[in-house]
């Protein structure tokens, strides 16, 4: 009765597959696809639009982009970003301190110093830098409401570049004051504790204990207000001051229709100022991330070559299959 029974019942023809034959089949996501397909037919939309326009002129760019009054501008714009820079920041570091000071007057006059000049435009401050000398034609350095031992003309020391630099730093330390005071306030209050405890003077513990820390914070608040210090330094044409864009402007008076080329040619410019600055970011930000991250982040390099590991292991595993 067992064998007629057995003998009845079929064979099963569809057998399971090994478990190495077996694909999982990942979650398909329409609606991705369409957004990135329509996302690339308006970016080739815009280039095909920038590379065809005649009105872009880009031969009159190309001829424009290495004239050497377009890099002496550049060369200015470079000198006039990286002494602001510098000054701000140092001034920046200054008024964080005095804001975060025990006493009242630093903590009042740097409060107003940064309420001041994050009120007014920066056009202002260096117009009225410019003029400067219509209200004291001469400084002087001596005894406090008393004789005068040195006099400079201001006419003489208040030159175009001066006035530059002087009125960007005056205008960049006051928000790289906020952005040093908040990276120190993100460091966490054990470690001021902890310095205090050990008995370490108060400008070691910020120099090596303190300010390290709040490095993390303040690189990509402050490399952002550098960015918009590039740019801010185009408003030094106005004390006339032929930067980047002093020089594209000047030329572009001398040359009216090759207005629109030579804006390109400061945008490449700027565009790729900006660009080197944001590399530089990275890496700084990557360099004060150890001990706070388990894993640094990668760097571009490494992301190709992961990359490119993950597609050669794929295509194995898909011909193994």
């Amino acid at each position: 009765m067992s064998e007629s029974l057995g003998s009845a019942v079929p064979l099963s023809t569809t057998e399971p597959r090994p478990a190495a034959a077996q694909r999982v089949l990942p979650l398909r996501h329409p609606g991705r696809w369409i957004a990135s397909a329509i996302v690339l037919v308006v970016v080739a939309q815009i280039v095909h639009g920038l590379a065809t326009n005649p009105f872009f002129q880009w031969d009159r760019f190309q001829y424009w982009f290495l004239r050497p009054t377009i890099l002496d501008g550049l060369l200015i714009t470079l000198e006039v970003t990286l002494c602001s820079a510098v000054l701000g920041l140092l001034g920046g570091i200054l008024l964080a301190l005095a804001r975060l000071s025990e006493s009242p007057v630093l903590r009042a006059v740097s409060w107003v110093y940064i309420w001041l000049f994050r009120s007014v435009p920066l056009i202002v401050v260096l117009l009225f830098l410019y003029n400067f000398s219509a209200l004291y034609k001469t400084l002087s350095l001596g005894v406090p409401f008393g004789p005068a031992f040195l006099t400079f003309d201001e006419s003489r020391l208040a030159t175009d570049m001066v006035v530059a630099v002087v009125g960007l730093s005056l205008n960049e330390a006051a928000y790289a004051a906020e952005v040093v005071r908040g990276g120190i306030l993100s460091v966490d209050q054990g470690q001021h504790e902890a310095a205090s405890a050990l008995g370490l003077p108060k400008g070691y513990q910020f120099t090596r204990i303190v300010f390290p820390q709040a490095l993390r914070s303040i690189t990509p608040n402050y490399v952002n207000q550098l960015i918009g210090l590039i740019k801010g330094t185009s408003l030094v044409f106005y004390v006339s001051l032929l930067d980047l864009f002093g020089s594209v402007q000047s030329m572009g008076s001398t040359y009216p229709g090759d207005i629109v080329p030579l804006l390109l040619v400061a945008t490449a410019w700027y565009l790729i100022l900006t660009s080197v600055v944001s590399v530089v970011q990275f890496y700084v930000e990557r360099y004060y991330s150890r001990g706070a991250l388990r894993s640094l982040p990668p760097t571009p390099l490494q992301k190709v070559r992961t990359g490119l590991r993950d597609l050669r292991a794929r295509a194995r595993k898909e011909a193994a299959i």
